[in-house]
């Protein structure tokens, strides 16, 4: 049973109906996958992990602030396997894209973002002080606490995800020097409080106008400074200086409430948890952007770019980290990271299915006709008369053939092939390349693999997809036939 029809199955346990739609959410940077379920009963979002323990760090931390009468999603059943979860439906707004939409000038912010702004770092303490007095660390996930070790993966992560695909020049042992004196600067601060460690806008929804929290599963304990560094400092959010000044003042205000606070301890190490939160997300989308091929991540670079030249001119940072600084220093300086703009390529993918009774596809582009893939040794939906008029876009025989393990490793095997080929076209300055997909009537199989191949390279890579189906009328066969 594939992802879908486990959680359409959950959602039958949980309601006692079947679902009516089921729509895929897009993700962003992690590995999970969200659904939005319609039933009779209105919306839910239905979640798929295959990190048990990830999820049960989410599940227990959202019970656990629901208690405490928290704005988080409820949870409204999970699967024995704990590998799926059903949650309440918060909508689509996130804290950023209703800054984005609002947002008529970086430096003026509409005042109704300037009121949710402040109202979310007037709560931020309540998660990390009064809601983290009693919270089960005893689930945090994947350490307990933002420790040496977190910090190191932080740095290395960095280092070898942006530093070496960015090919950023730097002395390995002095960094890694660097580093060491940078995460015991840091550790000055007793980790001791709920660190929610991905505060930032896209993960604060705006539910009935007020804001709403989700993604903490990486929670543990940590210091103060890092979340509030990652909400002012969040890159494509690009706050103005002046406003996260003004946050700063709002958060140290608020904190003061819930504990005891040495608010001149509290400045001296913030531009340090600054500095260690943009590191890590440059290491993100170097690992999205250069190593993924996901050219949207590397948009934000320069932002992030941005942002640390702030901090090295404000030089608020007491310790000394040469090698390091000189890194900054010279990605600051580089003007490539400042205009680091999606990756683009002439690459055009022309995905094809066809009838092996009519022929394979011609080739007008001269490139010799790229990859023929031959689906009849998969399970064929045209010997059942229920899928006879359908295609291979019908929800059907969607369902059908994704149940098919030997549909999944097939695909898997086309997906590792024509990828090699799509990076190294684009590496090359190629404009063409062909992907076809035959089956004996060219209605089912063949449009069922050319779609689902179409959707994982326009998610992969940055390119033009052409798809043409040769039942829709596109008939691009040569005339070279091949019963079967």
């Amino acid at each position: 049973m594939n992802i879908e029809d486990r959680l359409t199955a959950l959602y039958h346990d949980w309601s006692g109906s079947d679902a009516l739609r089921m729509d895929k959410i897009a993700g962003s940077g992690s590995y999970r996958q969200y659904f939005r379920i319609i039933g009779t009963t209105g919306s839910v979002v239905a979640a798929y992990n295959a990190d048990v323990r990830e999820n049960i760090a989410f599940l227990k931390f959202s019970r656990h602030f629901r208690k405490m009468d928290l704005p988080v999603p409820q949870v409204l059943y999970t699967s024995p396997e704990s590998d799926m979860y059903i949650l309440e439906d918060l909508g689509d707004t996130t804290l950023y894209s209703a800054l984005a939409k609002l947002r008529s000038d970086k430096n003026f912010l509409h005042p109704d973002i300037i009121k949710l702004y402040l109202k979310v770092v007037e709560l931020l303490p309540v998660f990390q002080v009064i809601a983290g007095h009693s919270i089960p660390f005893s689930h945090c996930y994947p350490r307990p606490a933002f420790d040496r070790q977190s910090m190191m993966w932080d740095l290395n992560y960095f280092k070898y995800y942006f530093l070496k695909l960015a090919r950023v020049q730097f002395d390995e042992q002095k960094l890694e020097e660097d580093f060491n004196a940078f995460a015991g600067f840091l550790l000055e601060v007793t980790p001791e409080h709920f660190m929610y460690r991905d505060f930032q806008s896209r993960n604060i929804m705006i539910h009935n106008n007020s804001p709403w929290f989700i993604d903490y599963q990486g929670g543990r304990k940590g210091a103060l400074q890092y979340d509030l560094a990652s909400l002012l400092y969040d890159a494509k959010a690009d706050l103005p200086e002046d406003f996260r000044g003004q946050l700063l003042n709002h958060y140290i205000a608020a904190a003061n409430k819930s504990t005891s606070f040495n608010e001149q301890n509290f400045r001296r190490y913030f531009d340090g948890f600054v500095l260690i939160r943009i590191l890590q997300a440059m290491g993100a989308y170097g690992f999205r952007g250069y190593y993924e091929n996901k050219p949207l991540f590397l948009q934000s670079i320069p932002y992030a770019v941005r942002n640390l030249r702030i901090l090295r001119e404000r030089n608020g940072i007491s310790v000394k980290m040469p090698m390091l600084m000189k890194v900054l220093d010279d990605i600051i300086a580089n003007p490539a990271f400042s205009s680091v703009k999606a990756t683009t390529s002439d690459l055009t993918l022309r995905i094809c299915s066809f009838s092996y009774k009519k022929g394979l596809p011609a080739d007008n582009s001269g490139n010799g006709g790229g990859f023929v893939f031959d689906c009849r040794a998969l399970p064929n939906p045209g010997r059942y008369s229920a899928f006879g008029d359908l295609t291979g876009k019908d929800k059907l025989v969607v369902n059908f053939l994704k149940k098919e393990p030997e549909v999944d490793a097939f695909l898997n095997h086309v997906f590792s092939i024509v990828s090699q080929s799509v990076r190294n076209y684009i590496d090359r300055g190629f404009t063409s390349l062909m992907i076809s997909f035959g089956c004996t009537g060219g209605q089912h199989r063949s449009v069922f693999c050319a779609e689902e191949t179409a959707k994982y390279l326009s998610d992969k890579f940055n390119v033009k997809i052409l798809i043409e189906h040769s039942y829709e009328g596109n008939d691009p066969g040569s005339g070279i036939g091949n019963k079967a």
